[in-house]
């Protein structure tokens, strides 16, 4: 056979063989298949990120039993981990897994999204996604301080921005999430993956200028025109800010339970606070029985025995786990709750009461304000008595005593002398202990802002720690002061040494729970 024959039929052989395949992707497509144009239709290659990047904003026993509900005084422990030596008593222990939850389950799938959103022309899924991080970032920044943002993603040791950068970045990026939202207010492609509103983008607008309001609040004293530049901007904006409980910035807790719920029920390793039992008790406070049960031992309450709560001081003396497990339990409304509030009415009115103070133009008078703030947090709760409640300017903080204990190990005189009634003859610190310390009985269940609003102002004047076992490697507290941070996580230090590095000098000081933040400045108020 010649060579001109071979190669004849061997083109004929090609070109058979290509009209056979040529349709074959066409003949042997299932036509049931999910493809990628079909997700794009429903936005599910984007959207679908959302709800597993939203719930970890909560965060688990950790950043609650262990952490800031201890440091803000909601809740304490009846447990002695590791014989009562870690982070209730000022020894930073389990420091890793909120960082981690942040950067792993928020930042990450947030900047996929964000890549992906931006290729197809998504914009508005690319500011819900800045939102979402900025939510969460915020919360962590209150726990260490610098952290990693604008240089996330990037290859080897990564650059920290301060405190000081990251509030002026959010900022920026508000401005971009509000204006982008406002011009598409009907906005519908958030409608399936939106377990908080339901796809309104007026909520979520609402949302973001309460943000900035909060975090303008937040800086207050360590920038403060900045603060009022910003908090104004957010006062002022046509989309409005959170301020009656249909707004509120719920997370769905996506089937799972009620965090504190397990904590306390399952594990018995979380009780009421003696700071709650003092607080709520001397007000007569009748949200006290929508947080906490009553006890069932009259014992443990004979010196209030009209107030059948009892809690355990943070930072006890604790000799033995069951030695405190009759004190008060969350209620038990709280094992089927579905959702959980991260920014709500009553924190916004009772915002925009200090701001007043600070002398930014509000809706209201700070009278106003504080007293609707209130009033929002009764309504959630589902509590009666409030203008009785407000108009009470007699009752005070009780002293509190750990009867289970003898002597006066873990008891402590209350240091608290302000009353609930508003008082406009009052000085602004003492307007501002009444607005922070109903703040602090507020934010019940999102106890992160408290222990901001804790550290920034100095109130409510809670109790110091019993057991202080603070030391000098990872910082010295003082007797009569709080923790101050959290340290930045040890695998920082051994797999970003250059960043970590870099952090701690834009700290301002020693990588140490004693060190302030940058907006936690010392001194008045005013």
């Amino acid at each position: 056979m010649s060579k001109k024959l071979i190669y004849s039929l061997f083109f004929i052989g090609l070109v058979s063989l290509n009209s056979c395949t040529e349709d074959f992707e066409e003949l042997n497509t299932n036509p049931f298949q999910i493809t990628d144009e079909s997700l794009k239709q429903n936005f599910n290659h984007i959207g679908a990120y959302f709800p597993s990047m939203l719930q970890p904003i909560i965060g688990h026993q950790i950043e609650h039993n262990l952490a800031n509900d201890s440091y803000a005084r909601h809740l304490a422990t009846p447990t002695p981990f590791i014989g009562g030596i870690n982070n209730t008593t000022y020894v930073p222990s389990w420091n890793n897994p909120y960082w981690n939850n942040v950067y792993s389950k928020i930042m990450a799938p947030a900047r996929q999204v964000i890549e992906i959103a931006e290729a197809d022309g998504y914009d508005m899924f690319v500011q819900w996604a800045k939102l979402i991080q900025i939510i969460a970032t915020s919360r962590l920044t209150a726990y260490h301080g610098p952290l990693i943002y604008s240089n996330y993603g990037t290859q080897g040791d990564v650059e920290y921005d301060s405190e000081e950068t990251l509030y002026n970045t959010w900022f920026s990026e508000l401005d971009a999430i509000v204006s982008t939202f406002s011009a598409n207010s009907s906005y519908s492609g958030f409608n399936d993956f939106d377990a908080s509103y339901g796809g309104s983008v007026p909520h979520w607008i609402k949302l973001a200028n309460s943000l900035r309001l909060q975090l303008a609040i937040r800086i207050s004293k360590a920038a403060p025109a900045l603060a009022k530049t910003q908090g104004e901007k957010a006062i002022n904006d046509a989309g409005g800010l959170i301020t009656t409980n249909s707004e509120n910035f719920m997370l769905s807790l996506y089937g799972r339970p009620f965090q504190e719920s397990i904590i306390c029920f399952s594990w018995n390793d979380t009780r009421m606070s003696a700071s709650m039992e003092s607080i709520l008790g001397g007000y007569d406070d009748s949200r006290a029985g929508k947080y906490f049960a009553p006890v069932a031992d009259a014992s443990l309450v004979a010196d209030h025995s009209a107030f059948p709560y009892k809690g355990i001081r943070n930072g006890a003396y604790l000799l033995a786990k069951d030695d405190h497990l009759p004190y008060s339990t969350i209620s038990t409304d709280f094992k089927s709750v579905s959702e959980r509030k991260v920014l709500d009415a009553a924190e916004v009115h009772l915002m925009l009461a200090e701001a007043n103070l600070r002398g930014w133009s509000t809706p209201l008078s700070a009278q106003a304000h504080y007293e609707a703030g209130v009033t929002q947090s009764f309504a959630y709760w589902g509590a009666g008595g409030v203008t009785t409640y407000l108009a009470n300017n007699t009752g005070t903080p009780l002293d509190y005593d750990d009867v289970v204990e003898t002597g006066d190990v873990n008891d402590f005189t209350s240091r608290i002398t302000a009353t609930v009634a508003w008082n406009e003859a009052g000085t602004n610190e003492e307007k501002l202990e009444k607005i922070i310390t109903q703040k602090w009985i507020a934010a019940y269940t999102n106890s992160i802002e408290a222990w901001v609003d804790h550290r920034r102002t100095g109130y409510p004047k809670l109790p110091y720690n019993y057991q202080n076992s603070s030391k000098a490697d990872t910082g010295i507290i003082a007797a009569d002061d709080f923790l101050y941070r959290h340290l930045f996580p040890l695998n920082e230090q051994t797999n970003n040494a250059t960043g970590y590095a870099g952090a701690v000098q834009k700290l301002g000081g020693e990588d140490k729970i004693s060190t302030p933040l940058w907006w936690d400045v010392a001194g008045s108020n005013f």
